[in-house]
């Protein structure tokens, strides 16, 4: 395994990123989307890493840290803007032809708007805890394309029973509520069943 590590400057700001790339080539990558706060170590995306690395895929984390200022005044466009600046860097040198995108929260933002470029019309997307509140998040998810999963938690802030009620008729999704998890798919005060549904998401990604 071979891992790069690198600062992309994009509009405003540098993007730190790692590409992990196997020895034998892939065609394959998956581009893993964090949220605010929410790293790519953190574990969703740390063991999402390691599935897609298991199934030959090579990885790229996208480490975008903005601060909460930046947060609060930033545009879908600056956040896929910024995606895309690391995402293109890659491509550059990389001769990759299937996608999969990995996105939490925030990074669901840039994952609603790279769906639409034609590179990634054929991507599987992965939506962890997407941010239904926004209608642009919630809209591409009503009317995805894409093969693709979503899931989230129904103590999350970010979910809205009437707007999953209606992206679940999407034929093309697969969706999946979690019982009592929050926003970062885990119940709060009990450990061990916050295992559980970690492993049981893990599940759901390998299988998909």
């Amino acid at each position: 395994m071979k891992l790069i590590s690198g600062n992309m400057k994009s509009t405003n700001r540098d993007i730190p990123y790692k590409h992990y790339k196997h020895e034998e080539k892939s065609n394959s990558l998956t581009i893993i989307l964090p949220g605010a706060g929410y790293t790519t170590q953190a574990p969703l995306l740390h063991y999402s890493t390691g599935i897609m690395l298991e199934k030959g895929s090579d990885i790229l984390l996208v480490n975008y840290n903005y601060s909460q200022e930046e947060v609060s005044s930033l545009s879908a466009d600056e956040h896929t803007s910024d995606v895309q600046a690391v995402i293109e860097t890659i491509l550059k040198a990389n001769d990759y032809t299937d996608f999969t995108i990995v996105a939490k929260s925030l990074g669901t933002i840039a994952l609603t708007h790279l769906l639409n470029y034609p590179k990634y019309h054929a991507a599987k997307a992965i939506w962890l805890t997407p941010l239904l509140q926004r209608n642009d998040v919630y809209n591409a998810l009503l009317n995805n394309k894409n093969q693709a999963l979503c899931i989230i938690g129904d103590k999350d802030p970010c979910f809205i029973y009437e707007k999953f009620e209606e992206i679940k008729n999407n034929n093309r999704l697969k969706t999946s509520l979690i019982e009592g998890a929050n926003h970062s798919l885990e119940i709060e005060g009990d450990i061990f069943k916050s295992i559980e549904v970690l492993k049981d998401v893990m599940v759901k990604i390998d299988e998909f």
